[in-house]
């Protein structure tokens, strides 16, 4: 997967950590921290951290409309807990986030900071063979999906939640994979984009 670069933002939040996960997944990775960088990756992942905070960067350095155009690309884009938020297509009490994803997210549905908690979940990776894998996540003043448009996939859930969800070649968690030894949901966000090289 030699030819392959993954973009993980670099504004604010957790990106190191993915970047980590990439690396172990025998990617070539890139910080984003301009626009313009957008142009030499093929997928991104937006992390998790101050949604706010990321949110505001993001108008500061003129990043939407970069954004805007590697989404209607149909480039891969994974959105991490804040991530998650910033891509949403709604956010409870506040109006339109990008619109990336057809979910409907509350901020911090899960409690305060001293309110994180792991889990060990549930993912179906093949919706053919509908195959569920065991997975360990943290959930760190983790967002809460309301609800999910009738295209979007939910892959895991928890106390009857979705918690990750897809729709073509967006996925969104509301947990961070990051903060875990297990590469299984980068891998499977590599190959999205494999997937996606191979169809253009």
């Amino acid at each position: 997967m030699a030819d392959i670069r993954v973009g993980v933002l670099s504004l604010q939040g957790a990106f190191k950590e993915h970047i980590v996960k990439l690396k172990k997944c025998r990617v070539k990775t890139l910080e984003i921290r301009f626009p313009g960088q957008l142009a030499q990756v093929d997928g991104v992942i937006i992390p998790g951290g101050e949604s706010t905070t990321i949110n505001k960067l993001l108008k500061e350095y003129n990043f939407n409309e970069a954004l805007d155009k590697f989404y209607k690309k149909g480039k891969p884009i994974f959105g991490t807990c804040a991530g998650l938020i910033l891509i949403a297509k709604e956010i409870q009490g506040e109006g339109k986030g990008l619109g990336y994803i057809d979910i409907n997210v509350k901020r911090n549905a899960y409690g305060r900071q001293i309110d994180s908690f792991e889990e060990m979940i549930y993912i179906n990776f093949d919706s053919v063979k509908k195959e569920e894998r065991r997975f360990r996540s943290v959930f760190i003043r983790a967002p809460g999906i309301l609800s999910t448009g009738r295209n979007v996939k939910i892959m895991a859930e928890f106390d009857g939640k979705a918690i990750l969800v897809k729709d073509g070649n967006v996925m969104a968690s509301t947990f961070h994979p990051e903060l875990t030894d297990d590469t299984g949901l980068h891998r499977y966000f590599v190959n999205m984009i494999k997937k996606y090289k191979e169809g253009i």
